[in-house]
């Protein structure tokens, strides 16, 4: 059990607004001009801007602090996410096909947590997984450009699809956001 004298000091990198990440010149996330036009073009830059966030979160971390649990009995760790979040982009294709659904990445049901554990060569593979698994899934969702359009053996709107995908990766930066700042106090937006 972390006495208070153990936790870490609240700290930010940004100097221009205290509660934030980062100064917004140097924030990945902001783009010169306007915002993109269209439905289709604003969800993507939504998932592309929390995507961009969970990275943001984890950056600078060792495999330990990654792999460092909430408090019990959560198993929710960044490396955790993550792998989730990998598992979930995964489970987002089976939705969109007809045929017979992908195997789970991890195996058995929170392998993606359970499994989240400090070793440098599983927070490799769990970035590699992320990378392949968002690739894979965008490049599914491509083939279907119509919002409207319904997929899949339970004929899911693709709207639909596009938004739980931002409500995912924008609860679990929610969560990222408290892990790290258990982790090292660094705090943001």
């Amino acid at each position: 059990m972390q006495r208070m004298s153990d936790e870490p000091a609240r700290w930010t990198q940004a100097t221009v607004y205290p509660d934030m990440w980062t100064d917004p010149d140097d924030d990945p996330r902001n783009s010169a001009g306007p915002s993109p036009d269209g439905e289709l073009a604003t969800l993507q830059d939504f998932l592309t801007n929390y995507r961009i966030t969970l990275r943001m979160k984890c950056d600078g971390l060792d495999a330990d602090q990654l792999a460092h649990r909430s408090s019990p009995p959560s198993t929710m760790s960044l490396l955790g996410l993550v792998r989730h979040l990998a598992e979930v982009e995964r489970d987002w294709r089976n939705w969109i096909t007809d045929g017979d659904p992908l195997p789970k990445l991890y195996g058995k049901r929170d392998a993606d947590f359970d499994g989240a554990v400090a070793e440098q060569a599983v927070v490799d593979a769990a970035y590699v997984d992320l990378e392949r698994e968002q690739t894979a899934t965008d490049a599914a969702l491509a083939e279907h450009p119509d919002l409207s359009k319904r997929v899949g053996k339970d004929k899911i709107a693709v709207r639909e699809l596009m938004v739980h995908r931002i409500e995912e990766y924008a609860r679990h930066c929610g969560h990222a956001d408290l892990l790290r700042e258990r982790i090292d106090g660094r705090v943001g937006q």
